[in-house]
C-alpha cells in the first residue's frame, strides 16, 4: 500500500469517526430538545455516518469547499450544552455566519438562538393529532414520514380503512413494512389484533374500520382536534370532504389531491401562507403541480414567463389497468406496463391556483409510462428576459440551495442520472441541469424537472400539515 493510499484511508477514517461521534449528539438534540439539524436542507436525523459526510459534500456547491466535519461537530457539541427548545438549525449556514463573526462559539450560538436557549425542548404548539383516511400509496408513505419524526409536531394516531378481509390488519401492517418501490420500513412493527393497533417504532396507530366518515367517533380513541388527511381521492369538493368535519374529534381536513370548487390548492413553499385559521378544508394539489409550481415561481420572479407548455412523463398509477380492460377514461384501459399512454393533466391549469400570475399562460399534457415511480415534467417556456444555459442553471442551482424554495427545489448536474436515482427524494422537484436548453435569442427555454411523484409529494403534504397545525420549528439562521 502506497503512502498516498494510506493517507487517503486515514483521512476518511478520521472524518467517518467524527461523523459517528455526531450521531448520538444529533439524536439527543432531537429526542430531548426537539432540535432538527441539517446541512443546507439535508437533514441529519437518523442518518448513517456516510450519509452525514455526503451532506457535508453538498456545501462545496455553495461555498466552494466542503464543510469540515470538525466544524459541524463543534457546533453540535456546543448546541448540546444550551438546553434548547424546538428549533430547526442549519449547521452549514450557522457555521458560515460563526466564522464571519469570530469570537467564542458558544456565546455566538446563544445570541443567534436567542429565546430558544434554556427552553428544555419546549415547542410553540402541542403535537397535533393526525388521522390518515385511507392507507394506499400516499397514505403509507405519509405514515412512514410521520413515524420517522417520532411524534414531534404531528402525531399519527389512527388510520381509517374499509375492511378488506379477515386478516386485514396483518395485511395493512405488511404493506407498511414492505414496499416494492421504497424498500423496507426502517424499524420495528408490532401488530395487536385484540385492540386493532399497529405499533411502529413506538408510534401506536389505531386502525379503524369504517365505510362512512360521518360515523367515526375519534374521541372514543382519545383523539381530539385532529387533522384528517383524506388520501382516498373519493371526495374532492367541500360537500364530500365536509363529511369528515361532522365526526367527533375532527377540526380540519387535508386532501392529498387537487380540490374542486373554491377549495384552496396549496403548494408548500409557494402559497402555504394563504392557509387561514378559518380554513376547515385545504387541498395539497397534485404531485405534478407541486413539482412544477416552485420552479415556475422562481423562473417567473426572475425572468418573467410569457407563455409555456408543460409535458409530463408520468409513472403509471393504480387507476390504470395492468392488462387491457375497460376503463371509463380515454386510453387508460390499455395495459399500463406495456404501453406509453397519452392522457390529460390538469397540472398546468392548477398552477394558477397557487400562482395566479401564470393564469392562462400554460398548457399541459401527460404521457403515462411503464415505470412504477418517479416522473418528469418538461417546462417549455418563453421568457421576458433573455438568459443563457449557464446563467439559467446557476440561478436554478442557487434557488435549490439558498432561496426560500430550497425545501421544494433540488438541482443536479450529472450525465448519468436516471429516474430510479430520485426514488425517495424529499424535494418536490429536481432540476436536471444537464438537460437545460436555451434558444439562440435567450428567450425560449426548456427545463427538465424530475420528481418522486409518491415520496417527494408526500413530504410536501406533511409540510402543509405542519402549516395547518402551526408546529414547524423556527429556522436558524433564517433563509431570506
Amino acid at each position: 500500500m502506497t503512502q498516498q493510499t494510506e493517507e487517503a484511508l486515514a483521512e476518511w477514517s478520521a472524518r467517518e469517526g467524527m461523523a459517528e461521534t455526531m450521531i448520538p449528539l444529533i439524536g439527543r438534540l432531537y429526542r430531548n430538545n426537539n432540535v432538527v439539524t441539517s446541512i443546507y436542507g439535508r437533514k441529519l436525523i437518523n442518518k448513517s455516518a456516510v450519509d452525514i459526510l455526503k451532506a457535508h459534500r453538498v456545501v462545496r456547491h455553495i461555498d466552494g469547499v466542503e464543510m469540515e466535519p470538525a466544524d459541524s461537530l463543534a457546533l453540535i457539541e456546543a448546541l448540546n450544552t444550551l438546553d434548547l427548545g424546538a428549533v430547526s438549525v442549519d449547521l452549514a449556514r450557522l457555521n458560515k455566519k460563526a466564522k464571519a463573526a469570530g469570537g467564542d462559539l458558544t456565546e455566538f450560538l446563544k445570541t443567534e438562538l436567542g429565546e430558544a436557549v434554556g427552553q428544555s425542548g419546549a415547542t410553540a404548539a402541542e403535537p397535533r393529532d393526525i388521522v390518515l383516511y385511507g392507507f394506499g400509496r400516499i397514505g403509507r408513505l405519509l405514515a412512514r414520514i410521520l413515524i420517522e419524526r417520532g411524534g414531534y409536531g404531528l402525531r399519527l394516531r389512527a388510520i381509517v380503512v374499509r375492511k378488506g378481509s379477515e386478516d386485514d390488519l396483518l395485511k395493512r401492517a405488511s404493506l407498511l413494512r414492505r414496499d416494492s418501490v421504497h424498500g423496507p420500513f426502517d424499524g420495528s412493527i408490532v401488530v395487536d389484533e385484540k385492540y386493532n393497533t399497529i405499533q411502529a417504532n413506538g408510534t401506536l396507530i389505531q386502525v379503524i374500520y369504517s365505510n362512512d366518515p360521518t360515523t367515526v367517533d375519534y374521541t372514543s380513541y382519545g383523539i381530539n382536534d385532529a387533522i384528517v388527511v383524506d388520501n382516498t381521492g373519493r371526495w374532492r369538493d367541500a360537500d364530500g370532504l365536509g363529511q369528515h368535519l361532522t365526526a367527533k374529534g375532527v377540526s380540519r381536513v387535508l386532501l392529498t389531491a387537487p380540490g374542486k370548487g373554491e377549495l384552496k390548492n396549496i403548494v408548500h413553499g409557494v402559497n402555504h401562507s394563504d392557509i387561514a385559521e378559518a380554513d376547515r378544508i385545504v387541498t395539497a394539489a397534485s404531485c405534478t403541480t407541486n413539482a412544477i409550481t416552485p420552479v415556475l415561481k422562481a423562473l417567473n420572479d426572475e425572468y418573467g414567463v410569457q407563455v409555456g407548455h408543460v409535458e409530463t412523463v408520468h409513472s403509471f398509477t393504480n387507476d390504470q389497468n395492468l392488462i387491457d380492460n375497460f376503463h371509463k377514461g380515454e386510453r387508460r384501459g390499455r395495459s399500463a406496463v406495456l404501453n406509453m399512454v397519452l392522457t390529460e393533466t390538469g397540472a398546468a391549469k392548477a398552477v394558477a391556483k397557487a400562482l395566479p400570475e401564470l393564469q392562462g399562460k400554460l398548457t399541459g399534457n401527460a404521457i403515462r409510462v411503464p415505470t412504477p415511480d418517479v416522473s418528469m415534467a418538461i417546462l417549455n417556456l418563453t421568457l421576458d428576459k433573455a438568459t443563457s444555459v449557464e446563467e439559467l442553471n446557476t440561478f436554478l442551482r442557487n434557488v435549490s440551495l439558498t432561496s426560500e424554495l430550497h425545501r421544494q427545489v433540488d438541482y443536479i448536474d450529472s450525465p448519468e442520472v436516471v429516474s430510479t436515482d430520485f426514488v425517495g427524494s424529499r424535494r418536490a422537484g429536481i432540476v436536471d441541469g444537464r438537460a437545460t436548453i436555451v434558444s439562440a435569442d435567450g428567450h425560449h427555454v426548456v427545463v427538465y424537472v424530475w420528481y418522486d411523484n409518491e415520496f417527494g409529494y408526500s413530504c410536501q403534504v406533511v409540510r402543509v400539515m405542519e402549516t395547518m397545525a402551526g408546529t414547524h420549528p423556527v429556522a436558524v439562521p433564517a433563509v431570506r
